[in-house]
Parts: C-alpha cells; sequence; structure tokens
C-alpha cells in the first residue's frame, strides 16, 4: 500500500541523520514495548507480515511523527483487537476484564533466546517450480499501488533493474500479509541505479539493492 511507510525517494524528510553512539533504547519503556511485541507474536495469532501491515497501515501523519516503538505498540493494539484477544474497554484500563482467550503458543522467559535465534520462523519454503529469473537479466517491475500489505517499494514501481542473486523459495508477503496464506514465490535480490529510481542529476555510481518476488516483475 503507498503510506506512512514508504517513505523512500520522497522529498521534504531531510536527510537520515546517524545518532554517533545511539543506544539501543532511549527510555525504558521502549524495552518493554519490544519485549511485549515479541512475547505476542509467539501467541500464533499473526505472522510477521501481519505485523509489518498493522504498523504501515496506520494513518501516515501518525506514522511519521512517532517515535518508532510507539509505532509498534500502536500496530500490536491493533492486532489484539482484530484477533479479539483484547478489548477497546480493557486497553484504555489496563486491567482484564474478559477470560482470556485460547492461543497457539507462549514465550516464556527460559525461552527467549533460543525463541528470537532459532530457525522456527524461516520463511523459505520447499521448491515446487523452477525461477524464471537469472543472476545477470534485466527486469522491470510492476506499476501497482495495492490497497493492502506488499514488499515493492513506491518509489521502485516501473522501474528497471539487475539480478544480482536468486534468494530461494519464500512466502510471499503480499500474500501472508493479507491473509491468503503463504503463496510462496521466488525471491530475488535486485539492483536499481540511483538515477533509475530518483533521475539523471544522482550519482552514476550509486544504487539501491532490494529483495523482491517474482510478481513484483512486469
Amino acid at each position: 500500500m503507498n503510506g506512512g511507510a514508504d517513505l523512500g525517494g520522497m522529498h521534504g524528510f531531510g536527510p537520515v541523520i546517524e545518532e554517533e553512539n545511539e543506544p539501543h533504547f532511549h527510555s525504558d519503556w521502549e524495552s518493554r514495548a519490544m519485549g511485549v511485541v515479541i512475547a505476542l507474536g509467539a501467541c500464533g495469532q499473526w505472522n510477521i507480515d501481519q505485523s509489518r501491515y498493522s504498523r504501515e497501515s496506520l494513518p501516515p501523519a501518525d506514522y511519521m511523527r512517532f517515535p518508532y516503538y510507539k509505532i509498534w505498540t500502536l500496530a500490536v493494539s491493533k492486532l489484539l483487537l482484530s484477533r479479539g484477544m483484547v478489548s477497546e474497554e480493557e486497553l484504555q484500563s489496563g486491567k482484564m476484564t474478559s477470560p482470556a482467550i485460547t492461543v497457539k503458543g507462549r514465550l516464556g522467559a527460559a525461552q527467549v533466546w533460543d525463541g528470537i535465534h532459532s530457525l522456527s520462523g524461516r520463511a523459505d519454503r520447499e521448491v515446487t517450480s523452477q525461477p524464471a529469473f537469472a543472476v545477470g537479466d534485466a527486469i522491470r517491475t510492476v506499476n501497482k499501488h495495492p490497497t493492502g500489505h506488499t514488499r515493492l517499494p513506491g518509489y521502485a514501481r516501473a522501474k528497471d533493474g539487475i539480478i544480482t542473486k536468486v534468494l530461494g523459495f519464500h512466502v510471499y508477503p503480499d500474500s501472508s500479509g493479507n491473509d491468503l496464506g503463504d503463496d510462496p514465490q521466488w525471491l530475488y535480490q535486485v539492483r536499481f541505479s540511483a538515477r533509475e529510481l530518483w533521475g539523471e542529476d544522482k550519482n552514476p555510481h550509486d544504487s539501491v539493492t532490494l529483495d523482491l518476488w517474482e510478481p513484483h516483475f512486469a
């Protein structure tokens, strides 16, 4: 979709300023927010693509002005409500008033390290087809603007690129994130020149590399 998360190449936002010696978290609540989101993800009520879609579908003005972890907490609140895990009243009061629903899993303290570093969340799937493209092939991306989740950025639509790696057969986020199942597709690394993305006045030596799926190609 075209929303606040799709900022690449947009004018008016200025350069990305690197914070020297930046801490992992700027406030205590941020580390708690991350812990809550990871623990809730282990419940198995949504997948990573649905989680991303919940964040990127926030109102653009909110997405662009709120801190990173506030976006996380707002998005996970949407997911909790949509799955019937909490009510709006419970979110507002911070108190449980309805019986808990049955979830698929939980993340106990002893499982945190292994859970985060395990391969159980891998997105590769058994290969059922052959890739249509190879390293060195020229491709052109589609010019589509879906209302749901997509991993094809707005600035890279209808652009010419070169395949630099074939990354395997993976879950297709544009399907998975929209509650349409895994629908695995071939995944590629694609290089785009800065001039192709943003105009002839850009440095001819600069480029951007994106991981894109076969349906993203025209």
